[in-house]
């Protein structure tokens, strides 16, 4: 009788993963997991005592997908942070669920704006304005404030169908806010 194939805890991961991509974080339970890997829930529990849990596992590889996806700039721009701008925008629009998984469900582990400045995951994104712009890390920080609660909100509306996308308005739009947060933020240190 040959060894049955054994379930990971990365691949409940990503088929946890995926459940969140098609259907919403809302529809990850063990059940539809074991469902996904052709598995009974044992192996889900096994690795996960909470669902909770596993979310919280998904939603930890779904920031560093993130990331990765805004730092994808397919052509440069005249700033880094108007191609990272788009891409978060593109982002909603492309995966809506992971989006709402992502600022809307409760899962975020910064309480609030300063601390999610500060967090390591958006090192490479504010390192890369930074040396974009060339001003210092206050004032990039300052402006990537500014410019990444435009592209939440028009990314927020997006995701929950209350927008619909035309590219180039967004990029008119963010362009616009990205030159104003730019400017302010460097006349605000002079």
């Amino acid at each position: 009788m040959p060894a049955k194939a054994k379930v990971t805890k990365e691949m409940i991961i990503d088929a946890a993963f995926e459940i969140a991509r098609k259907t919403g974080a809302e529809n990850i339970n063990a059940r539809t997991v074991s469902q996904k890997l052709n598995c009974s829930t044992q192996p889900v529990m096994y690795h996960f005592s909470t669902i909770e849990g596993l979310k919280r596992a998904v939603y930890a590889k779904l920031d560093r997908y993130h990331t990765e996806y805004l730092m994808n700039i397919e052509k440069p721009q005249k700033g880094v942070m108007l191609g990272i701008g788009l891409n978060y925008i593109r982002f909603a629009v492309e995966e809506p669920h992971l989006f709402r998984f992502l600022f809307q469900s409760g899962f975020i582990t910064e309480n609030n704006l300063p601390e999610m400045i500060d967090s390591p995951e958006l090192v490479p994104v504010i390192s890369a304005m930074q040396e974009a712009v060339g001003m210092n890390m206050a004032q990039t920080k300052k402006a990537f404030l500014t410019i990444s609660m435009f592209a939440h909100g028009y990314a927020s509306m997006i995701a929950n169908n209350t927008l619909d996308y035309d590219e180039e308005m967004a990029k008119a739009h963010l362009e616009q806010a990205y030159r104003g947060a730019i400017l302010a933020a460097q006349e605000e240190m002079k």
